[in-house]
């Protein structure tokens, strides 16, 4: 657990866009009285990030600059469909995985119903069938979630690694926050 930052979060934000306009971290961590050290561990991978989008926003323009008007438009159009497919696909998971949750649970309240110490019988093989078949479409439901999730696995590794990833990195501000806010 780190200790909590002498500067505030718009601190940290101007230094951010101070870094990316070319200014030093040395210069800011001594304007800001931190060391360069934080400066660097805190922007490092986030600028580096922000110069590579940025360096494949310009080589994309230097493409379509290439193109003539007409394929330009087109170009931009199937980027257009690209990603609002993407945003589609991506509602669609969202929303199969809610009903995937909804109807599991249904099922599950359902085979709570059933007496365990009771022999099977006409009605109790009649709610497993319900619970087969609510079974069976939650999982249906969930499959367009599983399957970009599979598709997209090494991301979803790297996000939820507990030293490097996205969560990871979360998480840990979130107990500091709370070791702050306990002492």
């Amino acid at each position: 657990m780190g200790r909590p930052s002498k500067l505030t979060d718009a601190q940290w934000e101007a230094i951010g866009k101070r870094l990316l306009a070319g200014e030093s971290a040395a210069a800011l961590a001594k304007e800001f009285g931190v060391d360069r050290a934080a400066v660097t561990r805190r922007f490092s991978q986030r600028n580096a990030t922000i110069k590579n989008v940025a360096n494949q926003i310009v080589e994309t323009e230097r493409a379509l600059s290439f193109l003539n008007a007409s394929e330009q438009i087109a170009a931009r159009s199937l980027a257009d469909d690209l990603k609002a497919i993407s945003e589609h696909l991506a509602g669609a998971a969202r929303f199969g995985a809610a009903t995937a949750h909804r109807l599991s649970g249904i099922a599950h309240s359902k085979a709570a119903e059933i007496d365990d110490a009771q022999p099977l019988n006409e009605e109790s093989i009649g709610a497993l069938k319900g619970i087969a078949a609510l079974t069976k479409l939650a999982n249906e439901s969930s499959e367009i979630g599983v399957n970009l999730l599979r598709a997209n696995k090494e991301e979803i590794e790297r996000i939820n690694n507990p030293v490097t990833g996205r969560i990871g990195t979360i998480t840990r501000r979130i107990i500091d926050a709370k070791v702050v806010e306990s002492k």
